[in-house]
């Protein structure tokens, strides 16, 4: 091979190198500005205190309790606790009977607690229910609508909705006796 052979064949390499290195570059850059375009595009709404809460219809499945769907728009003028949560949640698990104790006592003072089940089965919830004896509304958010509606991290999550339907509060993780109580206290009616 001679020297003119040698120096086309490598200046061919180095070529094909910047070419092959350029077309990836390219496909990098790509990637970033479709990523960019699509988080701007994508509802990132987190709901926080002032806003209103989104409305939403769910079947209730507590056989303790005689509603057979919960529409949070129905629960208009009573102040709202809708918490989210899960059976396999223990800190879900630890505040439930904090809130059926408090539940009869803050009915009659025009709040109404929502737990939106976030399990995978019915059955599971009822055994739950049965266990803890739980009387208010038990929705069941089987597809997740609700859940991301909401944008629901961890669990538990808690909104506590005043009685015009505007969130006045919004707590993740479990709560203590006090706590509820103090928050039940702030989105009673007047």
């Amino acid at each position: 091979m001679s020297l003119d052979q040698i120096k086309k064949k490598k200046k061919n390499k180095k070529r094909n190198r910047f070419i092959y290195r350029s077309a990836i570059l390219v496909v990098l850059l790509g990637a970033v500005v479709f990523a960019l375009v699509s988080n701007l595009k994508d509802d990132n709404t987190v709901y926080r205190a002032g806003d209103e809460a989104p409305d939403f219809k769910l079947t209730q499945i507590s056989k303790n309790n005689e509603l057979e769907t919960v529409q949070l728009s129905d629960l208009k003028g009573k102040g709202v606790m809708l918490n989210f949560w899960a059976t396999w949640c223990k800190p879900c698990e630890e505040e439930m009977p904090y809130m059926q104790e408090l539940y009869p006592e803050y009915k009659e003072k025009g709040i109404e607690i929502v737990a939106v089940s976030l399990d995978s089965t019915e059955l599971v919830v009822d055994r739950f229910v049965d266990k803890y004896d739980l009387t208010f509304p038990i929705p069941h958010d089987k597809t997740a609508e609700i859940r991301d509606l909401y944008k629901v991290g961890p669990l538990p999550s808690t909104f506590f909705i005043n009685p015009d339907g505007e969130i006045e509060e919004f707590v993740s993780g479990a709560l203590s006796l006090e706590r509820l109580e103090g928050y039940l206290q702030d989105i009673q009616p007047q």
